[in-house]
């Protein structure tokens, strides 16, 4: 056993996140693109496509990667005072990479979490109502 792996075989949650790592048999299959899931693992056939991850790590690593950008601007701003030109250069592309970079790993690990909790949409057992 690898240290990668859990005592099921599966890898463990932060290496799988981040290498885009099926969360049932570690092969790189979770990603068809950049953001964009694959329906199904190629080699084990996990069906990703019922998880649901939904838009909320956009929204939340949009605020932190723009909080740290804008921290990092306004420190090369107050110490070196350089042209518009050269912070558009520098931040625009800087921004987009952080954003999908951690976007990419934010969801992969909220479907890797959702997987080992198995995770559902919540219900109302009625049996137990007065």
């Amino acid at each position: 056993m690898t240290d990668t792996e859990n005592k099921k075989g599966q890898p463990d949650v932060l290496p799988a996140a981040l290498f885009g790592l099926c969360p049932h048999c570690g092969q790189k299959t979770l990603f068809a693109n950049l953001t964009k899931f694959s329906d199904k693992c190629r080699a084990c056939g996990l069906d990703y496509s019922h998880y649901n991850v939904g838009d909320g790590p956009a929204a939340f690593l949009t605020l932190i990667v723009g909080a740290i950008i804008l921290g990092l601007a306004l420190a090369v701003e107050a110490n070196f005072h350089p042209p518009i030109w050269v912070h558009v250069l520098l931040w625009v592309p800087l921004t987009v990479a952080a954003v999908v970079g951690s976007l990419r790993v934010s969801k992969a690990l909220l479907l890797i979490l959702e997987h080992r909790n198995q995770a559902r949409e919540g219900s109302i057992d009625s049996s137990n109502s007065p």
